[in-house]
């Protein structure tokens, strides 16, 4: 079983959407996520408009790849990479810390999570 940021089991991050990687709903990784999507984030409008300045957009449907689009409020494994750019930007969405990977401290800080959590 895959650990999250505060050392307890990896928890559900979102099934409507479903999200993760290898959409099972968890931030779960492994060798082929080359974009580490481990931060499960509850996407606001501010950080959907970040990512696609950003080269992402992830609020435009694509039927072709069974996706929906994203609307805030939507819970979504995010690279940690980008949610790192989005907190340097001033951007960086709410983070469900209990389905949220490890694997993030990597790149995050536990305590700037900690400081973005969901309530």
């Amino acid at each position: 079983m895959a650990h999250n940021v505060l050392g307890g089991d990896l928890a559900v991050c979102g099934t409507d959407p479903m999200t993760g990687f290898y959409r099972t709903g968890c931030c779960d990784t492994g060798g082929e996520d080359q974009g580490v999507h481990t931060v499960c984030a509850q996407v606001t409008a501010e950080f959907l408009e970040f990512s696609a300045a950003a080269g992402n957009d992830l609020s435009t449907p694509r039927p072709e790849y069974g996706f929906a689009g994203l609307r805030p409020g939507d819970r979504w494994c995010l690279c940690a990479s980008r949610w790192a750019e989005a907190l340097e930007a001033g951007a960086a969405p709410p983070v469900v810390l209990e389905a949220t990977h490890a694997r993030t401290l990597e790149w995050i800080d536990l305590a700037d999570l900690k400081t973005h959590a969901v309530p």
